[in-house]
């Protein structure tokens, strides 16, 4: 990053407080280390993970390791696909019910927001709907949490922000500090069965997340160090994880870049890639990350028209020349290189662009809208919606 000129003063900024983070291969393993400092006496522990994961036995290390501690093991499998308020709901009753003292939430984004809310949630008496869509609404942190991820992706291990599909079949969120985990395990061996489509996927949603948070309204100096980073390593390492699923060394670099991504948003939020891909699902199911990236490949070139210097900055970060429109042609190679298709879903095909315009500018969105550091008129969003659409 290029520091500012003495000249120039720095703007007033704060940064969010950032959990305990262990980081290595083989490190959940050991989580009964962590388990023991954070569990409340005599209570069991809730393993809320994927349904996935936990058919294939993947997640047999993490329960061996709290039984290991002493630790009764109760555990939470009901999570597939995006995240649902029902899912959310029956996780918080699941741990009412265990009268659990320790959460510890892995998987990938999904199985992540749902325990953080569920751990917050459980002991209030109160659902999880209750304190949706409102600034740091919750009472207190809850239970104890750990969250160990084996996507390098959604960054929510590191992230104020937890997301799920409300009754309406649109995404809400609950936002507050107190949902963030007391420690984080990130294991780039838990990564490695992830296959190479959802590997770029999540990569790339990533990658979106450090891009958005440098370069939003709400950028400032001391998070582009988090973005920053977060690009360089995710730019380094994505194509090779995608191509070689065993290369613990590109996977330990996204699963790093992906963590300090989640601080970058969690401190900056995100911007137009965002808005179109939280109103993709709320017209059909769709992939966070891909709908995410395909957004972004629709906005960037406006984006780089008018840059004023981030979106250059972050072109350095990927290790090219300062130049936003070198970043945007080489995102859209990038998409290319990782074998990412430009297609929405088939459910799509039921939708005009009109649909996702509409839902472009629904209040649940219009935070991402306002984010974006190049204004967005509404000729912008209809043409940005049409695009898109004409991937379905």
């Amino acid at each position: 990053m290029t520091e500012p000129a003495m000249e120039t003063a720095l703007p007033d900024f704060t940064l969010r407080p950032v959990p305990q983070i262990h980081f290595g291969a083989g490190r959940a393993r050991r989580i009964g280390e962590d388990a023991a400092a954070l569990a409340l006496p005599g209570k069991a522990a809730a393993l809320v993970v994927d349904g996935t994961l936990q058919e294939l036995g993947l997640a047999a290390g993490v329960t061996e390791g709290l039984e290991a501690a002493g630790l009764a093991v109760a555990v939470f499998a009901e999570i597939s696909g995006e995240p649902k308020q029902a899912q959310v709901e029956a996780a918080t009753e699941f741990l009412r019910a265990r009268d659990a003292g320790l959460v510890v939430c892995l998987g990938g984004g999904s199985a992540l927001d749902i325990g953080k809310i569920a751990a917050c949630v459980a002991p209030t008496g109160q659902g999880p709907a209750d304190f949706a869509m409102k600034a740091e609404s919750l009472p207190g942190p809850g239970l104890p949490k750990i969250c160990i991820p084996t996507t390098a992706g959604t960054g929510s291990e590191l992230s104020s922000t937890n997301i799920f599909h409300g009754e309406n079949g649109k995404k809400v969120w609950i936002w507050s500090t107190r949902s963030k985990p007391d420690t984080v395990i990130l294991d780039p061996e838990l990564t490695t069965s992830l296959p190479p489509r959802l590997t770029a996927w999540t990569g790339l949603d990533a990658f979106v997340h450090a891009l958005e948070s440098c370069s939003n309204v709400w950028r400032q100096p001391a998070n582009d160090l988090y973005a920053h980073r977060a690009l360089a390593l995710i730019a380094g390492a994505l194509e090779r994880a995608v191509a070689e699923p065993e290369n613990l060394q590109a996977r330990g670099r996204m699963l790093l870049g992906s963590a300090y991504a989640g601080i970058a948003i969690d401190n900056c939020n995100v911007a137009m890639a965002h808005n179109i891909s939280h109103a993709l699902a709320a017209l059909a199911p769709v992939h966070h990350g891909l709908a995410t990236a395909l957004g972004l490949a629709a906005v960037l070139p406006w984006q780089a028209e008018a840059d004023q210097g981030p979106f250059a900055a972050a072109a350095q970060a990927c290790g090219l020349a300062a130049d936003a429109r070198a970043l945007s042609d080489w995102y859209a190679d990038l998409l290319d290189r990782c074998g990412v298709e430009r297609r929405l879903p088939e459910a799509f095909k039921a939708f005009g662009a009109a649909d996702l315009a509409r839902e472009m500018r629904a209040p649940e969105t219009a935070f991402s809208l306002e984010s974006s550091a190049r204004k967005v008129e509404d000729d912008d969003i209809d043409r940005f919606a049409a695009a898109v659409m004409a991937m379905a």
